[in-house]
């Protein structure tokens, strides 16, 4: 079982990169589809990535090797996994496991997600290296 002390009080270990505060506000969004905007930040084993959905815009289903968690920051949207539909409001989380098909698409009202992959999304790579400096406060 988890307590403070074992949660907190680790010590030890080599840090492997210096750690770094980033405003994604910063990073120039890259509109993959109409109305779908991406704003990945890269970690060292992970990517983090602000999503933003315009009004009637879609995440077409497909699958990839990654494992991805959805959190949703606002508005509200349709979010499909394996074939079940559910729609998703401000706090609500989808967990992806490797290969499962998903989509996503507002009706409405636009949606701001985060996406976090691991290991990085290999799609998002470029984009995530390019903005590696431009997020960071």
């Amino acid at each position: 079982m988890t307590n403070a002390e074992s949660h907190f009080g680790g010590a030890g270990g080599t840090p492997t990169a210096a750690g770094r505060f980033v405003d994604p506000s910063t990073i120039k969004p890259h509109e993959i589809l109409p109305g779908l905007a991406f704003q990945p930040v890269l970690g060292e084993k992970s990517l983090l990535n602000v999503v933003r959905f315009d009004a009637h815009a879609e995440a077409p289903v497909h699958q990839h090797e990654e494992e991805q968690v959805v959190l949703v920051i606002e508005g509200e949207i349709e979010f499909e996994i394996d074939g079940e539909t559910r729609t998703l409001k401000p706090g609500d989380v989808a967990v992806i496991p490797s290969w499962v098909p998903h989509g996503a698409r507002t009706t409405g009202t636009p949606c701001v997600e985060v996406d976090f992959f691991t290991p990085p999304r290999a799609t998002l790579l470029d984009q995530a290296r390019a903005a590696l400096h431009e997020g960071d406060a």
